[in-house]
């Protein structure tokens, strides 16, 4: 993401669960970096994670779980802006107009909808259908040039993208149509047990996943249990391979280093020896990141000032556009 310089990058993680090694490696290890060129706001999406069913306390309580990982990982509130989703209306004002230059056919289509459905049957709500719009709300109220996105949630970035120009050429340039970013490694970090399927934070099998904030020996354990096959050869066939693949790029992620420098470093190599390199490897990046977290999560005093100034910041820009939105649809501006 160093690439990326005099840009607006806009991102948003729900606080439905502590973080995966997965969105470490592929979105938050290097959101860091871009604070310096670019003008960043990172949101905590709490408005989306209605669409399942929440416990108000607990929901509350990974609200700030999250945004201390945030500053964990090295975001400064005095280089960019954190905040929450809910304390910004005009999310919520935008989501309601857009949603009249959406079409119900492009909401059918949605993958995440279809998938969602089957998990969460008894609760088929209207959010969980129109939640893309909202998404794409959250998005073109800061006129974000960049979003920093995982496989996954292409198809939503492209219906921000088509929402946007439907409306521009109705009305005008209005929005910024928004480009996908994907990072190069990491950006897919497969299950350990199922390396068939994305490493999830929502698995119900734990040792499928590593969480950012878990301690050195779970993490070995952990890895020490990671389905691997039967040719004790570390090669890089995803194909025929998924296990020790999955396990090659988690290292190369870590590492910075090509599947081949990665295969060069463990040719001849035992299975039980490379996934505990991989682990090392592991809980040597992540302890820094697990020990800052501890410090901050019980600073309530310190959140609650990192999220008022952020959503402030956030406020005073998403009030100017919303304004823009307003006057061009028809609504007095007073």
């Amino acid at each position: 993401m160093s690439e990326i310089s005099n840009k607006r990058i806009y991102s948003a993680i729900q606080p439905t669960g502590m973080l995966t090694l997965g969105n470490y490696l592929g979105a938050l290890r290097r959101f860091p970096a871009l604070q310096d060129d670019n003008d960043c706001l990172f949101c905590i999406a709490n408005m989306h994670s209605l669409t399942v069913r929440q416990d108000p306390e607990q929901l509350r309580e990974r609200i700030y779980s999250l945004l201390s990982l945030y500053l964990a990982v090295g975001l400064d509130p005095e280089k960019s802006i954190l905040y929450l989703q809910s304390q910004v209306h005009e999310h919520a004002e935008l989501s309601w107009i857009l949603n009249c230059y959406t079409y119900l056919g492009e909401l059918s289509r949605m993958t995440q909808f279809k998938d969602k459905s089957s998990r969460h049957a008894d609760n088929i709500n209207a959010g969980l259908f129109t939640y893309p719009v909202l998404m794409a709300a959250d998005i073109l109220l800061y006129r974000s040039d960049v979003v920093p996105i995982g496989d996954d949630q292409k198809q939503h970035l492209e219906m921000a993208r088509d929402i946007a120009e439907r409306f521009n050429k109705v009305y005008g340039d209005t929005f910024v149509v928004p480009q996908p970013f994907i990072s190069r490694q990491g950006a897919r970090i497969m299950s350990l047990q199922e390396p068939d399927k994305k490493m999830s934070k929502s698995d119900t099998n734990v040792n499928n996943f590593i969480l950012i904030t878990e301690p050195r020996e779970v993490i070995m354990k952990k890895f020490k249990k990671a389905v691997t096959d039967s040719e004790a050869e570390v090669r890089f066939d995803p194909e025929h391979k998924p296990g020790v693949s999955n396990l090659m790029n988690i290292y190369g992620a870590v590492k910075e280093l090509s599947s081949e420098e990665v295969e060069n470093v463990f040719r001849g190599a035992r299975y039980g020896d490379f996934k505990m390199a991989v682990g090392e490897a592991v809980a040597d990046a992540l302890e820094p990141v697990r020990e800052r977290y501890e410090a901050l999560v019980s600073d309530r005093a310190l959140l609650d000032k990192v999220l008022k100034t952020g959503s402030e910041k956030a406020s005073e820009i998403a009030r100017g556009v919303l304004a823009d939105v307003y006057g061009k649809v028809g609504f007095p501006r007073g």
